[in-house]
């Protein structure tokens, strides 16, 4: 008599940090709009403010959860969901939250002590530090890539020349600062990853 268990298909929460982000996201997205725009000015926007408040520290982590639309929140959300598994895989989930959290605090005080009559908020830097990175997962001992050098050339090009020409609301400089700082990330993780190995 032979017998077979049909197994059900189940849900994988294969990257817990990049799903709790998106999460949180979306939630920021919903109360701003629940407080008439009120939570991205007092909590996931950064710009310029006293030390003493409380607030701005808070600002200068939370910023990249803010979003100004759905499109604009969409728009990263789907960069988010496609690079930071593969990163998540990779690294682990202690080190893709040490990169968004890097991300956000080296971003949020440049747009303060550059910018500060600018109000950033957005996941941008999140999602550029994530393409610069997942470009240099696969690096081989002493070499640097080349699909890593054209991504960052034509990344940091085409960013430099918005920023000469365009007047948008969009900020390069969040997005050449997420870049740099997956990139640095990128490499010190990769150099770290093989010293384990080679033990």
């Amino acid at each position: 008599m032979y017998s077979s268990k049909k197994k059900g298909l189940r849900l994988s929460f294969n990257a817990p940090v990049t799903l709790v982000f998106v999460g949180l996201c979306v939630a920021a997205r919903l109360i701003d709009m629940l407080t008439g725009g009120a939570a991205n000015r007092a909590v996931f926007s950064v710009y310029g403010s006293s030390m003493a408040n409380p607030l701005t520290y808070v600002r200068c982590v939370a910023h990249v959860l803010g979003h100004a639309s759905w499109s604009h929140l969409i728009g990263n959300m789907m960069y988010i969901l496609i690079l930071g598994p593969m990163i998540e895989e990779k690294y682990g989930p202690k080190s893709t939250a040490a990169i968004i959290l890097i991300t956000a605090v080296v971003t949020g005080i440049i747009n303060m002590v550059l910018f500060p009559r600018v109000m950033l908020l957005g996941a941008s830097s999140v999602v550029f530090a994530f393409i610069l990175m997942s470009s240099i997962t696969v690096r081989e001992d002493n070499t640097i890539p080349v699909t890593f050098i054209l991504v960052a050339l034509l990344y940091l090009g085409q960013q430099v020349w918005q920023g000469v020409t365009e007047k948008d609301n969009i900020s390069q400089m969040a997005h050449i600062a997420g870049g740099a700082v997956g990139s640095v990330m990128g490499f010190l993780l990769s150099k770290a990853e093989r010293k384990s190995r080679s033990r």
